[in-house]
């Protein structure tokens, strides 16, 4: 919906969608003076109307082409996904639930095998470089200092007392500034939200903005 502008303001018809939504982010906030029947209405509804989307999404995108549309052209290979699918519900009928942990198993090993290599490219292998390659700077300088300290504390075989301790101190101080600008952080981007609907609620709804 376009923002109204002190030139017509207060002039566009309020629309029932817009209503809609500023009394659900309403009902959202009533959870600020504590849990009440008005909060789990909407909470329940958004995660309602959420698992309803993906459902659809989920049935156009993918099994839909995946393997209604191969199976209609005669692909028997089209069998094996459904059929592992189906296997999943198994867990729910007592007799047949070992069977449901062959697709789980093929899932989680299939997942695993394809996380593990990116996730220890992308977060170590690329860290340890980025690290590396940085030391000639000040700041890489600090960074290099900032890591090594901090691995130092997580190494529990050696008493952390003399040098050790020291170093150790060192990347506790590392840790403590990463938690505070992580946690500055989140803070910040839930002020954001916040702002964004307190803009929806004044402007666009009671177009006092």
């Amino acid at each position: 919906m376009a923002r109204t502008t002190p030139e017509n303001h207060g002039g566009d018809a309020l629309s029932w969608e817009t209503t809609l939504t500023a009394l659900l982010t309403l009902a959202i906030y009533t959870f600020l003076v504590g849990d009440n029947p008005i909060y789990r209405f909407a909470e329940r509804l958004l995660v309602g109307l959420s698992l309803g989307y993906s459902l659809v999404i989920t049935v156009r995108s993918v099994l839909i082409p995946q393997a209604v549309a191969p199976l209609a052209r005669g692909d028997a290979t089209a069998l094996v996904p459904i059929l592992l699918g189906g296997a999943m519900f198994l867990r729910f009928w007592s007799p047949a639930r070992p069977w449901s942990r062959i697709p789980l198993a093929l899932v989680i090993g299939a997942g695993a095998g394809a996380a593990i290599p990116a996730m220890l490219q992308a977060r170590v292998l690329a860290q340890m470089g980025a690290t590396i390659s940085g030391s000639t700077t000040l700041d890489g300088l600090v960074i290099m200092i900032g890591v090594l300290a901090t691995l130092t504390y997580f190494i529990f075989s050696r008493e952390h007392a003399g040098l050790t301790g020291h170093v150790t101190r060192i990347g506790r101080y590392f840790m403590m500034i990463f938690f505070g600008a992580t946690f500055a952080y989140t803070i910040m981007s839930r002020m954001a939200l916040l702002i964004g609907r307190v803009e929806f609620l004044l402007g666009d709804w009671l177009k006092w903005l």
